[in-house]
């Protein structure tokens, strides 16, 4: 049956087609979608983990009972999941093992631009390239054929454009293999030095076996042109890119398995067309493969390392003339991000800049609380960084920086990695204050839930993780409770805590506002002969107030009712429709 699927929704159906039965992954945009669609059929196994280092290794374990298996993340998570991914390059695989990574050019919803392709390369293990939904689905499927004859996991390298556009896919059967018997083999899986020598030189040779593959493979393939003055090496979505500015216009050499590629097929190649040119995103990756193999090739010095590539781009970069549309008659103002109207993080902030605190951030929606009007944050690193960060500040600082710092995190983002953080705060005795922003969800790739929620992918209750009971055990003596819409007692408990000679833990909790299941009192009003024109409330950065004619006004589709802003207000003018 033909469909049509985004990219991440295929590689989903493309596991699920290849009898893959059990999936372990983090969220991540632009990943999330892959497990998220994949969950949805019953006949496999679908969690979220912590973090990705224990996503892949749970998969690894799937992997050697005999299943075949498969974790997500997007480029920075593979970070955090390298430690097991070099490791697993060594002792290889039992029943397939699938590795899908997102990457982000352009930072729609990413902290660095990093090309995942080098891990590829670094850790000798196969990246697959889908450039579309069909190819994703067809690739999830031939990736598990690869690690099973290869004894190898494999990658499938993902982007925001192919993950989140549409293509035509034709879906077929789930085909369930015979679960693989897993045999005790400490010289396989037992990566002391001894053993891991004696895999080393195994790993040589399969990446040798993989070039030889990739020669004659079919994902990699030589489309012909009908102007020969030009040869455009490419891939993903870039691929599409050369393909919709020319046509069949030059000759293109698609690559579909991006490490190891082919060598002989790139240099028959080069040697048809009588320019070389390579089209591809961030890092010149490619091209280097291209001049490691003796060849004259145009890349970076015509395309940007940074950023997206376009039609457009690719077009004038190689002397097309360029079409352009209809230009609009005004400008649109920009809209740049905020938090949502209710958001239970904005007081909080709105405490932190009022207090004149350094704040450390971490990695989630709460990062908005370092735009303007709030500006409270000075730091935001990667994820579990605030609460690391701020006991090196302190230890360095002394008294006085324990006595104005504090660190942001997530519920989510504190399972993920902030608990070893607050381990050495703890073991190793600064004076720190944590503020655990717990908003009972994964907030900002779009609500999954976490350990800490009491339910799990599917929506099935589950054991939930008490963060009080969490933050005692590691040895924080001091754990307090507040409502961020009480903003006098969040006050009141930060300059406690900040006071206090001793590591302590603050959990602000209130459920993210645009959970369906959260109740909401309802707008507020605003009363505009009581309204002095103050703009105290549009310190707090809300999107439901404005000023019109000098008076405040609430936007009464957007107000949930919180009452932060009228706690701001010195004169009644903002308030409950009595």
């Amino acid at each position: 049956m033909k469909t049509l699927m985004l990219g991440n929704e295929a590689v989903a159906r493309g596991l699920y087609e290849a009898g893959c039965c059990f999936v372990s992954s983090y969220p991540g945009t632009p990943s999330t979608e892959i497990t998220e669609s994949v969950a949805k059929y019953e006949e496999v196994y679908a969690e979220w983990a912590p973090n990705e280092k224990v996503a892949l290794e749970a998969a690894l374990g799937a992997s050697l009972a005999g299943k075949r298996s498969f974790c997500a993340m997007k480029h920075v998570g593979l970070n955090v999941a390298a430690d097991p991914l070099f490791t697993i390059s060594y002792t290889g695989v039992n029943a397939g093992l699938l590795i899908g990574v997102a990457d982000d050019a352009g930072m729609h919803s990413s902290q660095n631009e990093q090309d995942s392709r080098h891990y590829a390369q670094a850790a000798k293990i196969p990246m697959l390239e889908p450039s579309d939904s069909a190819e994703a689905l067809a690739f999830a499927k031939l990736a598990y054929e690869l690690s099973e004859e290869y004894d190898t996991a494999v990658l499938i390298k993902m982007c925001t454009r192919v993950s989140h556009s549409q293509s035509v896919v034709e879906t077929g059967e789930r085909v369930l293999p015979e679960q693989k018997t897993y045999e005790k083999n400490p010289a396989k899986y037992i990566m002391m030095p001894a053993n891991a020598k004696r895999r080393h030189p195994e790993v040589e040779a399969r990446t040798k076996a993989l070039t030889a593959w990739a020669e004659t493979a079919d994902i990699n393939r030589v489309e012909p042109g009908t102007d020969k003055s030009c040869g455009i090496v490419t891939s993903s979505t870039c691929y599409q890119y050369v393909k919709e500015a020319f046509g069949d216009t030059y000759p293109v050499l698609k690559l579909g398995m991006i490490w190891p590629m082919p060598e002989q097929k790139i240099k028959d190649f080069a040697a048809s067309v009588d320019k070389l040119v390579v089209v591809e995103e961030l890092d010149g990756f490619v091209e280097s493969h291209c001049r490691n193999l003796g060849l004259t090739v145009s890349g970076k010095e015509l395309f940007t390392e940074i950023g997206e590539l376009s039609q457009n781009l690719v077009k004038e970069k190689l002397g097309e003339a360029v079409q352009t549309g209809p230009v609009l008659s005004e400008d649109i103002p920009a809209r740049p991000p905020v938090m949502c109207a209710g958001c239970p993080h904005r007081s909080i902030f709105y405490v932190l800049k009022k207090l004149k605190l350094t704040v450390l951030g971490d990695i989630g929606c709460y990062t908005l609380g370092a735009v303007a009007p709030l500006n409270a944050i000075d730091t935001t690193v990667c994820m579990g960084a605030s609460v690391s960060g701020l006991h090196g500040f302190v230890k360095a600082g002394g008294e006085e920086s324990a006595g104005r710092t504090v660190a942001v995190i997530g519920d989510s983002t504190f399972i993920h990695s902030g608990v070893t953080g607050l381990i050495n705060i703890a073991y190793n005795e600064s004076n720190a204050t944590v503020i655990i922003l717990d908003n009972s969800i994964t907030g900002m790739t779009g609500h999954q839930q976490n350990p800490t929620t009491g339910y799990n992918l599917k929506g099935d209750p589950c054991t939930k993780i008490d963060l009080e009971s969490l933050c005692r055990a590691v040895g924080i003596n001091r754990v307090r409770v507040v409502d961020p819409y009480d903003m006098e007692a969040c006050q009141t408990v930060i300059q406690e805590e900040l006071a206090a000679n001793e590591p302590s833990v603050i959990i602000s909790r209130r459920p993210c506002a645009l959970l369906k299941y959260v109740k909401h009192p309802g707008p507020i009003c605003s009363d505009p002969e009581k309204c002095k024109g103050c703009k105290a409330c549009m310190n707090i950065g809300c999107p439901a107030i404005s000023m019109v004619d000098g008076k405040a006004v609430i936007d009464a589709t957007l107000c949930v009712g919180c009452g932060v802003c009228e706690q701001l207000c010195k004169f009644g003018a903002l308030g409950a429709e009595k």
